[in-house]
C-alpha cells in the first residue's frame, strides 16, 4: 500500500516521536526561546527608499517569528507525548508477553506491535534503537541499534505459518556490507529454515525464533542456546586476543579491501585492537 503523502507538519511530528520524549521537550523550549527573542526584537529598519527590502526582511522574519514561537513548540511537544505514549505502550507489550504462558503470544499481535517489541526487547538489552519506519509487513531494515560505537542491524519476520528463508537473511547481510554494520539479527515469531541457519553461521547474524525471543523477554536463556546480547561466536571456539589474550569475536571489515569479509577482533575493543584472520 503507498504510503500517504505527508505535510511538513505530519513529518516534523513524526520524527519528533521517534526521538527519546525529553529531546522532544527540549526542542520545544529551545525553539520558543530562540523564536520569541526574533519575534520581540525591534525592527531597526525603515520603510524608505533604499531600504525597503531589509525593512520588508525584518518585518517577515518577525512575523514568521511570532506565529513559530508557538507553533513549533506546539509541533514539538504533541511529538514528545507520541513518544512518552509508544514508550509506555512498548513496555505494556513487553510485560504481557513476560507474563503470557508460552510464545504463542507473539502471534496475537500486529506487525508494527511486533516490531515495537522487539526494539523494546533489545532496548533493555543496552542498545540504542532507532526504528526505521519499516517498509510494512515484509520491510527491508526496521531497527537499527548501536552500542560501544558499533551498528547492528535488525529485520522483523511476524510469519505465523512459514519458515524464514535463507533469501531474507542474504539481504540482510547485503545491507550490513554496503552500511559497515559489524552484526545483524533476523527476528521472526516463527523458525528458520535449514538453509537460513547455514548461511547465517560464522556470518556475525544471530537468528532469533520464537523461542529465543520469547526467553529473552522472559529473562532466561532458551533451550539449547546460551543467552547473548551480540550475534558472536560462542566464547570457547574463539581464538585469544594476541595482544591482551581476552576472548575474541567474530566481526565483519567495514571498509577498505577487505570490506564485508569476517575476521576475528578483541572483545576489549576499542582498548585494544588485536585481531586475527579466519
Amino acid at each position: 500500500m503507498a504510503r500517504r503523502k505527508q505535510n511538513l507538519i505530519e513529518d516534523l511530528i513524526e520524527i519528533t516521536s521517534k526521538l527519546p520524549w525529553w529531546a522532544g521537550v527540549g526542542l520545544a523550549i529551545a525553539t520558543y526561546i530562540g523564536l520569541h527573542s526574533v519575534a520581540t526584537a525591534e525592527v531597526t529598519a525603515i520603510a524608505q527608499p533604499g531600504k525597503m527590502g531589509e525593512f520588508v526582511s525584518q518585518t517577515l522574519f518577525s512575523t514568521l517569528a511570532s506565529v513559530g514561537q508557538y507553533l513549533l513548540p506546539f509541533i514539538f511537544l504533541v511529538g514528545a507525548a507520541m513518544s512518552a505514549y509508544g514508550r509506555t505502550k512498548r513496555q505494556a507489550l513487553h510485560a504481557q508477553v513476560a507474563s503470557s504462558p508460552d510464545q504463542g503470544a507473539l502471534n496475537n499481535m500486529s506487525w508494527q506491535q511486533f516490531e515495537a517489541l522487539v526494539g523494546e526487547a533489545f532496548r533493555r538489552k543496552g542498545y540504542a534503537v532507532a526504528e526505521t519506519g519499516g517498509g510494512g509487513a515484509d520491510g527491508g531494515i526496521d531497527l537499527v541499534l548501536k552500542r560501544g560505537g558499533e551498528t547492528f542491524l535488525v529485520q522483523c519476520k511476524q510469519w505465523k505459518a512459514f519458515k524464514v528463508g535463507v533469501t531474507t537473511v542474504r539481504e540482510l547481510y547485503g545491507v550490513m556490507v554496503a552500511e559497515g554494520a559489524t552484526g545483524g539479527f533476523v527476528v521472526t515469531s516463527g523458525e528458520f529454515t535449514n538453509d537460513a541457519q547455514d548461511f547465517a553461521r560464522g556470518r556475525n547474524i544471530e537468528l532469533v525464533d520464537s523461542k529465543a525471543l520469547y526467553a529473552q523477554i522472559r529473562g532466561v536463556s532458551a533451550p539449547g542456546k546460551a543467552a547473548s546480547a551480540t550475534p558472536v561466536v560462542a566464547a570457547e571456539s574463539a581464538p585469544a586476543c594476541p595482544v591482551c589474550q581476552s576472548a575474541m569475536v567474530k566481526r565483519t571489515a567495514k571498509r577498505g579491501a577487505n570490506s564485508g569479509n569476517a575476521f576475528w577482533g578483541c572483545s576489549q575493543y576499542p582498548g585494544c585492537k588485536g585481531t586475527r584472520a579466519i
